[in-house]
């Protein structure tokens, strides 16, 4: 299987096919440019992005590309189904804790972040309040509602682009930090092989798993850290508190037919936790998930456990 790297929406990204050379190097040129495209679209560290300029609209509606048209329902859909716990509007809140530039940054510039603020929270806005009109591709904003679709958009870009790089291989995967999309399986192999990180040390896998095609996604509180003033920080929102979440559990993996719906509910399940996690579950009966907690032990549900690899 033929690999290649880069760097691309602030995390690393893999591209992996079997086939033709030849076509299989076409494919992963026209797979990165179309991953490097939809960063530029969706970005949020852009004043040029077009989040950006939709979030600049909020008040009136906004004419959208049909990719964003698309992300923004999908944001509504599983905003109701995780019961409120993805929130893509959260975005005053993650500002707030210090994440209001890229993480890059963030680390370089971690001694001058703001000290915590205790000030009032920000009025959230039900996302239902939210307008798309998917015919015209037109969207409205409520007023001082901002938009983060980042992990989402991560998770849908990933789809597409595996999409694009099989239309030059027999089994391709495409791999952005974690978001995962498989089309096809490799040569003589029944599954893909995934290796389920140690949060505590990614130089280390507790297991490996056993996944036929569609996606794979963790979510981790245990990666992007950071010091604001004297407070440690981490990126993932309990929307119920506008904090970062505090549980058990330090990451959760979910397997699924599409790729946002596996980024979305491995973090709305973190969020979660050990206590609701199952009962969430249920609102998509078509996941499977397996979380780590704090003592390096792996949780799931018995069909969970069944993606686990033994030699």
């Amino acid at each position: 299987m033929q690999v290649v790297h880069f760097c691309a929406m602030n995390t690393e990204i893999t591209l992996a096919a079997d086939g033709d050379p030849a076509r299989i190097h076409q494919g992963f040129e026209k797979a990165q440019e179309y991953i490097e495209a939809s960063e530029r679209r969706f970005t949020r560290f852009s004043e040029k992005s077009e989040l950006s300029q939709l979030n600049r609209s909020a008040g009136s509606w906004f004419h959208a590309s049909p990719e964003m048209t698309d992300v923004v329902m999908l944001a509504q859909q599983y905003n109701e189904q995780t019961d409120g716990l993805f929130d893509p509007s959260i975005l005053s809140d993650m500002e707030r804790i210090g994440y209001d530039r890229s993480m890059d940054l963030i680390k370089a510039e971690e001694a001058l972040l703001a000290p915590v603020r205790f000030g009032p929270r920000p009025h959230l806005l039900p996302l239902k309040q939210l307008i798309v009109n998917p015919d015209k591709n037109l969207i409205h904003l409520p007023q001082n509602m901002r938009l983060d679709l980042g992990g989402i958009a991560k998770g849908w870009i990933a789809e597409q682009a595996t999409t694009i790089l099989a239309d030059y291989s027999s089994a391709c995967l495409v791999d952005a930090g974690g978001d995962m999309f498989m089309v096809g399986l490799p040569e003589g192999q029944e599954y893909w092989q995934i290796e389920l990180e140690d949060p505590q040390n990614a130089a280390w896998a507790l297991t490996s798993l056993k996944v036929p095609c569609g996606a794979v996604a963790t979510s981790s509180v245990a990666k992007r850290k950071w010091k604001q003033g004297q407070i440690s920080r981490h990126h993932l929102i309990d929307p119920r508190t506008g904090e970062p979440v505090e549980n058990d559990w330090l990451c959760v993996t979910v397997i699924a037919p599409h790729a946002d719906m596996a980024e979305v509910f491995a973090k709305a399940l973190l969020i979660a936790g050990p206590h609701e996690a199952d009962m969430l579950a249920q609102n998509a009966p078509e996941i499977a998930y397996l979380a780590v907690d704090n003592e390096g032990e792996i949780w799931g549900t018995l069909e969970s456990l069944e993606f686990i690899h033994v030699n």
